[in-house]
C-alpha cells in the first residue's frame, strides 16, 4: 500500500510539473488556432472560449477535477475528446511497445549470456562495441539509417520487392489486402520501427546481462554444478539465469522510459498514428489537452510497470524457497 500510495504520488507531480512547464513554454495557442486574417479581438475570443486566459491556478484546478472524473478535456484542434484521439493512438503505440519489449529483452539477454560465456575471445569485445554503438545512437538516426538501406536502399539495388521494407504508415496506402494478406502488410510495416525500438533496448539489456551472468558463473555454487557433471548448458539455463532474471526484470521495467521517448521519435519517422506521434503534431500545435492526456498516460504506465516489477520481484527469486 505504500508503494502504491508513492506511485500516486509521483504521478501527481509528473502531471503537474507537465502542466505548469507547458503553460509557461512560449507560443499561444489560440494564436496557432486562429486564421492569418484573424484580427487581434477573434484571438482574444478563442483564448476566453478555451480558457487560456484564466490565472494558471485556475486552469490547473479545472484540468485536475476534469482528471478525477475521467474527462480529458477537448483537444483544441480536432474538436474531439482527447479521451477518444488517445483511444485510437494507444492500440498502435501498444503493439510497437510490447512487440519491441520482447524483442529486448529475449535479444538482450541472449546477446549478454553469450558474451559472458565468451569472455577472453574476440566474440566478447565485438559485441560490447556493437551493443555500445547502438545504445548511444539516437532513435530517429537508426530509423533514417534503416530506411536508407532497406527501402531506398534496396530498391536501387534491385533487390526482389520481399525485401524492399515499406518505411511509412501502417498499412499499404491501396488498402487493397484483407486477412492473411492485411496482416502480412501490416507485419511488413512493423518490421522497422519494431527493430529501432529493440535494438536500442536491447543493447542495454545485454550490456547488464554480461555483468550479471558473469558475476554468477564464477560463484562458488556454480562450480559446484561444473564439478557434479552438469553440462554447460544446464548450468546457465538453469541456474545462472534463474539467479540472474530478478535484476533483468527490474531493469526491463526501467527500459519502459526509453521504449516510450523512443516510440515518440520512431512513430513521427515511420508516420504511424500512434501516441508519440499524437503527442508530437500536439506539441507542435499547443494542443495542450492531447499534450496532458498523453503524459498522463504515458507516466502511469511507466510507474504502474515499475510498481509491478517491485511486486513481482519477491516472487521470482530462486532464494525464496531456500
Amino acid at each position: 500500500m505504500r508503494r502504491l500510495a508513492a506511485a500516486f504520488v509521483l504521478l501527481w507531480l509528473v502531471v503537474t510539473l507537465t502542466f505548469v512547464l507547458v503553460r509557461l513554454a512560449p507560443g499561444d495557442a489560440a494564436a496557432l488556432l486562429v486564421p492569418p486574417t484573424a484580427t487581434p479581438e477573434d484571438a482574444a475570443r478563442l483564448r476566453a472560449e478555451l480558457a487560456l486566459d484564466a490565472p494558471i491556478a485556475v486552469q490547473y484546478a479545472k484540468w485536475m477535477g476534469g482528471l478525477l472524473r475521467g474527462d480529458l478535456g477537448e483537444s483544441f484542434t480536432q474538436r474531439r475528446p482527447v479521451t477518444r484521439v488517445l483511444r485510437e493512438a494507444l492500440p498502435v503505440s501498444l503493439g510497437l511497445g510490447v512487440s519491441s519489449l520482447v524483442l529486448t529483452f529475449v535479444v538482450g539477454v541472449a546477446i549478454g549470456t553469450l558474451q559472458a560465456t565468451r569472455r577472453g575471445t574476440v566474440v566478447d569485445p565485438a559485441l560490447t562495441f556493437a551493443t555500445t554503438a547502438i545504445y548511444a545512437a539516437p532513435s530517429y538516426w537508426l530509423a533514417l539509417s534503416l530506411i536508407a538501406v532497406f527501402t531506398y536502399g534496396a530498391t536501387v539495388w534491385g533487390l526482389p520487392p520481399a525485401l524492399r521494407l515499406p518505411a511509412f504508415g501502417i498499412r499499404d496506402p491501396a488498402g487493397v489486402e484483407t486477412g492473411w494478406s492485411a496482416l502480412v502488410d501490416v507485419v511488413r510495416h512493423a518490421v522497422l520501427p519494431v527493430t529501432v525500438l529493440a535494438a536500442v533496448g536491447a543493447a542495454g539489456i545485454a550490456r547488464y546481462a554480461r555483468s550479471t551472468v558473469a558475476d554468477l558463473a564464477g560463484a562458488e555454487w556454480v562450480r559446484t554444478a561444473r564439478a557434479k557433471g552438469l553440462p554447460s548448458r544446464a548450468v546457465y539455463g538453469r541456474h545462472v539465469l534463474a539467479n540472474a532474471l530478478p535484476p533483468l526484470v527490474v531493469l526491463l521495467a526501467l527500459s519502459l522510459p526509453g521504449v516510450v521517448a523512443g516510440s515518440v521519435f520512431v512513430e513521427s519517422v515511420f508516420a504511424w498514428p500512434g501516441m508519440g506521434r499524437a503527442m508530437v503534431t500536439a506539441i507542435s500545435a499547443r494542443d495542450y489537452p492531447v499534450v496532458m492526456g498523453a503524459t498522463v498516460l504515458y507516466a502511469a504506465l511507466v510507474i504502474l510497470a515499475n510498481l509491478a516489477a517491485d511486486l513481482v520481484l519477491p516472487l521470482i527469486d530462486p532464494r525464496r524457497d531456500a
